[in-house]
């Protein structure tokens, strides 16, 4: 899948199996958490909605998916000059670059940081500043490949996305309930509940279920992609019964942060499904052990209303 923009939590190795409880007649898909826009590549890649809707509170996030969408060219060459401008002096462009961006937020600048920092692992500080280091063993993504990928998803993405940057509530005013699907993936319960070095800003779990809550009153189809295991660990506890979903584990590989920290950990991603998705998908327990039977032969499939 083309990807030109790296991003440590997103959902890119499991988005197939995410998108196999989509029904067949999608118009918009709805990324009110969008990061990377992992998963509305991958559906516009497999033909499964006609329309994407990104939306992100990081701003140059969007701004970056918003250049590479519309102006790949321009994008890619930005990207290329900063890349060839690094040579000899790869530490010392980085923090200039890193500099740079803090102070005026230009995407092209974004890009070269997340193509050199440590996995593609974004940092923010109290102020809200970038400060991850960069990987000092790699000079970043080659431009050829960089440009590559823009491109592949420029075509597939272009002149029918709609891009903000705004709190995710405010997506709720363009959906269609009868041919819409959201998928959401904010900064998990248990990883950021108070400020989080990994995230812009954080996503009060009240509000998430006020949100869901409205949703539902609404019909909404929506998936939603909230805690999990990583390894021993349980992160967050289960959402309202009231809310009637249907709750899913998606095994995702090892875990990128225990890699770095010379750990083994499996991850497991919960997604939870709403009740307006579950009357609109055929055989649903079947395209669930679908889910559980990609992920891993030995994986065992939980699935239960909560």
């Amino acid at each position: 899948m083309p990807q030109p923009i790296p991003y440590q939590g997103s959902k890119r190795s499991i988005a197939a199996q995410i998108l196999t409880m989509l029904p067949t007649d999608i118009d918009t898909l709805v990324e009110p958490f969008a990061g990377s826009a992992a998963l509305s590549i991958r559906a516009a890649y497999s033909g499964l909605a006609r329309s994407f809707f990104l939306n992100d509170l990081n701003a140059p996030l969007m701004d970056l998916l918003s250049l590479i969408i519309n102006e790949p060219d321009r994008i890619a060459s930005d990207y290329g000059r900063l890349w060839h401008q690094q040579r000899g002096r790869e530490r010392e462009f980085y923090d200039e670059v890193r500099a740079r961006f803090n102070a005026t937020r230009r995407p092209d600048l974004f890009l070269y940081l997340l193509a050199r920092c440590v996995k593609a692992s974004v940092r923010y500080n109290a102020a809200g500043e970038f400060n991850q280091s960069p990987d000092n063993r790699r000079k970043g993504r080659r431009p050829e490949s960089m440009k590559e990928d823009i491109q592949a998803v420029s075509r597939l993405l272009k002149g029918r996305t709609r891009i903000t940057s705004c709190n995710f509530t405010a997506t709720v005013q363009h959906l269609n309930p009868v041919t819409d699907l959201v998928y959401m993936d904010p900064p998990y319960q248990g990883t950021s509940g108070g400020r989080d070095s990994r995230y812009c800003s954080g996503v009060e779990r009240s509000m998430l279920v006020t949100f869901l809550k409205d949703l539902n009153e609404l019909d909404v189809m929506y998936m939603l992609s909230y805690d999990g295991r990583k390894g021993s660990k349980t992160y967050g506890g289960k959402l309202p019964e009231e809310l009637k979903l249907v709750h899913a584990m998606i095994q995702a590989g090892r875990s990128t942060q225990s890699t770095l920290l010379g750990r083994q950990d499996v991850t497991h991603e919960s997604l939870y499904l709403s009740p307006a998705l579950i009357e609109r998908v055929d055989s649903v327990a079947e395209k669930l052990n679908r889910i559980a039977t990609w992920s891993s032969p030995s994986t065992q499939l939980e699935m239960a209303l909560v």
